[in-house]
């Protein structure tokens, strides 16, 4: 499936037309600059919201003791953290990123907190996943999909590593409600590139961070995308006036 009826070897990198090729080492560039203040940003740009919704996202996924779970486009490893503690010593969670520096920032985060024994690490690309059919109870993807180049290809892969049974959670920003959308666009588009380059010193990551949420399959489209994907008892929750939405599929 093609974004925005584009030609195969075309995508977007926020507004701009790039080829395919292209896109990942422009999105790798993006999280390198800014995987050092990534969590600090996170909390400003947001007002500490992220974590909202990270917390209804942990309580969505029913993580028990024994189940295996994949934070995927995990990057410092929020969500990471706290399925390591549901899972227990019989479970196992996965980090994992394509991103180098954002996993070693992860990985750091995790170790400092005293994660181990239940917890790997893994670089992957999200649209063609390195792990077994069926080989997780839960898969999570908080902030990432929006940066896939071929999210058909992710939901596919991520529908393909599930266990029958098992649930899939996409965290990401979408469409806001039609009443906050000029305060939201002015605030992206005016307020959060300053904001980059003050505190992370990149402007023009956080104006990618503004086109790209744009560019992103609204709610209705990507719940659909997810059903196209094989996914059943699709559903989305919208949160903070539909700024963030949570997806979720079951593989039965």
């Amino acid at each position: 499936m093609l974004e925005n009826n584009e030609s195969p070897d075309k995508t977007h990198f926020g507004y701009k037309t790039v080829s395919v090729a292209e896109k990942a080492g422009l999105v790798k560039n993006v999280f390198d600059s800014v995987a050092a203040r990534y969590d600090i940003m996170n909390d400003l740009m947001s007002g500490g919201l992220h974590r909202i919704w990270k917390r209804f996202t942990i309580d969505e996924a029913g993580v028990k003791p024994g189940h295996r779970v994949l934070d995927l486009a995990g990057g410092t490893g929020d969500l990471a953290r706290k399925f390591a503690e549901q899972v227990g010593e019989s479970g196992e969670v996965v980090l994992a990123d394509i991103n180098h520096a954002m996993l070693e920032q992860g990985r750091r985060r995790l170790v400092d907190a005293g994660v181990a024994g239940n917890l790997s690490i893994a670089q992957v690309d999200a649209e063609n996943l390195p792990f077994a059919d069926a080989s997780f109870d839960r898969v999570a993807i908080a902030f990432g999909l929006r940066n896939v180049t071929d999210k058909p290809a992710a939901l596919a892969s991520i529908y393909r590593v599930l266990k029958p049974g098992g649930k899939a959670l996409i965290l990401e920003f979408s469409k806001p409600a039609d009443s906050i959308k000029p305060i939201y666009d002015l605030y992206s588009f005016k307020i959060l590139p300053v904001l980059g380059k003050m505190v992370a010193g990149d402007e023009a990551s956080y104006q990618y961070l503004a086109e790209s949420i744009r560019m992103h399959p609204d709610q209705e489209t990507l719940l659909g995308m997810m059903q196209e994907a094989g996914f059943e008892r699709c559903r989305y929750y919208n949160l903070t006036a539909g700024i963030v939405a949570l997806h979720i599929g079951y593989r039965l």
